[in-house]
């Protein structure tokens, strides 16, 4: 019998699976409490659970680990970029930043990404799997254990398309919400726009904050840098954007990565300011990374482009960028030490 990532439980599933074993249920809160709180890595650390019942449940469950493959800090900010090994070997990059509201991680949801976006470094290296739940709250747990920072902000900006990975981001979500010290109103999600599933994540009404990696205003421009405008075009995007205000009342923000010659000049900023007018949005804007093999290059026009939304009642700001030297968006550690 295949055992069970007894971490990737919430707690009313690990309640049933006890009761299902014959174990009274108030058993699994101790057994959560060692798992969440404490974070334990061997059920035989769990001190006021009997020797007979760590034995059953070892027997059913087993504790997912991941391990640090590479640590690099910034000697700009503190920023500490992982490169973390998980339990099958396959590696993946969380990112730890230091803020004035306190500390923020960005997580990864797959191990590589499908999506083909051809400014980013995650998808060179391909796509191998998605993340359990367990090894997206693994990141959490081991950069606070690894760092003695709390974490008080959760992004999936990582390496991988979160809405791609639904159902195991939506457990992850939920494990996260059963931690008193992490509210879902404080993780965001960053989707390059999978239409379908937007409209699912409305309707959980999770709280969450929904960012679109938009990065062109017309189907033209974006199809050619994203592919998945191909898929859904930027007019179905807008619909389900709006739906998951109107359904949430959660204000949705718009990623818009500058390249250099390709989305940087005043016609593209008066597309998109045509394109938002109205509704509860905010653009942040984000210098692009270059990486190795890419075509595109920064933008120089970060600042005035900034300005021109602002000047058309957009909303925007720029992306503080931190960890520079550390190369700390995701995708590029992974990438090299593969390679």
């Amino acid at each position: 019998m295949e055992k069970i990532d007894i971490l990737s439980l919430t707690l009313e599933e690990l309640e049933a699976e006890l009761v299902r074993m014959g174990e009274q249920k108030f058993r699994a809160a101790q057994i959560y409490k060692w798992l969440h709180e404490k974070k334990i890595q061997d059920f035989s650390k769990m001190t006021n659970i009997s020797a007979q019942i760590k034995s059953k449940i070892e027997d059913k469950f087993w504790i997912n680990s991941i391990k640090i493959q590479k640590r690099l800090v910034s000697d700009i900010d503190n920023t500490v970029k992982y490169l973390y090994r998980l339990s099958d070997g396959e590696m993946v990059e969380t990112v730890l930043m230091e803020y004035k509201h306190g500390n923020s991680i960005c997580i990864s949801s797959q191990v590589g990404c499908k999506m083909q976006c051809e400014f980013c470094a995650s998808t060179k290296a391909g796509y191998v799997r998605n993340l359990l739940p367990s090894e997206m709250l693994l990141q959490i747990y081991e950069s606070e254990r690894d760092s003695g920072r709390k974490i008080n902000h959760v992004v999936l900006m990582g390496i991988g398309e979160p809405l791609d990975n639904f159902d195991n981001v939506v457990k992850f979500l939920r494990l996260a919400e059963e931690k008193p010290d992490l509210s879902l109103r404080h993780i965001s999600l960053s989707t390059c726009g999978l239409v379908e599933r937007i409209y699912q994540l409305a309707e959980l009404k999770l709280g969450i904050t929904l960012s679109v990696s938009l990065h062109a205003p017309t189907d033209e421009v974006r199809s050619r840098i994203m592919p998945i405008n191909r898929r859904y075009n930027i007019a179905e995007l807008m619909k389900a954007c709006k739906y998951y205000f109107e359904t949430t009342g959660r204000r949705i923000s718009y990623e818009f990565a500058l390249i250099d010659g390709v989305n940087d000049d005043k016609e593209t900023a008066d597309a998109l300011i045509a394109l938002l007018k109205g509704q509860n949005c905010h653009v942040n804007l984000i210098p692009v990374n270059a990486i190795k093999d890419g075509v595109f290059s920064r933008s120089k026009s970060v600042e005035s482009f900034k300005n021109m939304l602002c000047s058309g009642g957009i909303n925007a700001t720029v992306r503080r960028t931190l960890g520079a030297d550390i190369n700390a968006a995701c995708g590029q550690l992974r990438r090299d030490e593969q390679y």
